[in-house]
């Protein structure tokens, strides 16, 4: 039987019991009903005092991968070992969680808009109550996320790599490859940035559903960073050298609308000029044939066919 969970307004950390793993649902804000809407919080708390690594999932209401890597680093944490806290939110964005879709209720993408606005619009006043009221306890952040729906992604880290701190938690998750890419105005990453909180973003997979394997290779990244830490006494993997670091990377886009084929697969290296992409009209007639300006990574891609101009094609990694 499950225990009553207690609901609190503050996420106060010096009155969250010591040697024990707590659970509560946060009142962020109210609905139209004047109801209040909560998010679930984990804290597992040592009896030495430490660092406090936070772990956020489901800013995006469709990215899901986040939520059982949480609720098993949870299960797994051995409570006499820890010397520190650890903070996991397995849902940061309730409403479009519960509405299966990416955006906020207003329409808009909480990482875009981070560190919101106090007195702003519905989704700002959402966002700045997540960073005022649960990332500031931080000392490091670790942010999940998936693709976008209608794209599949391989298991990647946006790190800001000339960071040293940042650097080594982004080669610890030993992830398929890892995109240097400085905190940009906006995202959570940045903001926690902002606050001289070193975060990276871990993109695990794919939307709408959990990949065991993608769920396993993350989890198997955090305990690495923890016991680096020390704050578990998790026996710390060594840094693969298969991972593929890249000093930057964008998207390739299609300029007009039709059906689209992506070819390569994801974690594929193609060369510059090569073909990519084919578009078909609705009758079947190859319109265009997109190439690869240059060699590269293909962190991610599209898989919907339906494509308009201006829709996406394929994540280009640029290897260092």
């Amino acid at each position: 039987m499950v225990n009553e969970i207690q609901v609190i307004k503050d996420l106060n950390l010096d009155k969250v019991p010591d040697n024990c793993i707590s659970r509560y649902w946060l009142e962020l804000v109210e609905d139209g009903m004047g109801v209040p809407i909560k998010i679930p919080v984990i804290v597992a708390k040592g009896k030495e005092k430490g660092k406090v690594v936070g772990l956020t999932a489901a800013v995006h209401g469709n990215e899901l991968n986040g939520i059982p890597v949480i609720q098993r680093l949870f299960n797994e944490i051995d409570i006499a070992e820890l010397k520190g806290t650890i903070v996991g939110i397995p849902v940061l964005n309730t409403p479009s969680f519960l509405r299966k879709k990416r955006r906020f209720l207003d329409g808009v993408d909480l990482n875009h808009i981070m560190p919101g606005k106090e007195n702003g619009t519905v989704s700002q006043v959402y966002a700045w109550r997540i960073v005022n009221n649960v990332i500031r306890h931080f000392n490091y952040l670790l942010d999940l996320h998936t693709a976008s729906n209608g794209r599949v992604n391989s298991y990647y880290i946006r790190a800001d790599m000339s960071d040293e701190v940042v650097r080594k938690m982004a080669l610890l998750q030993n992830a398929q490859i890892i995109v240097h890419n400085p905190p940009s105005d906006g995202t959570l990453r940045g903001t926690a940035d902002e606050l001289d909180i070193p975060a990276i973003t871990l993109e695990v997979g794919n939307p709408n559903l959990f990949q065991k394997g993608m769920i396993r290779d993350g989890l198997t990244g955090i305990h690495n960073l923890l016991g680096h830490i020390g704050i578990t006494d998790s026996e710390v993997e060594e840094i693969s050298d298969e991972t593929v670091i890249c000093k930057r990377s964008y998207w390739m886009y299609c300029d007009q609308g039709g059906l689209l084929t992506v070819h390569p697969k994801v974690t594929e290296v193609v060369e510059k000029n090569q073909i990519v992409a084919t578009l078909r009209n609705v009758f079947g007639d190859v319109l265009k044939e997109y190439r690869a300006p240059e060699k590269g990574i293909v962190i991610g891609k599209s898989v919907s066919p339906v494509n308009q101009a201006g829709g996406r094609i394929l994540h280009l990694g640029i290897i260092k």
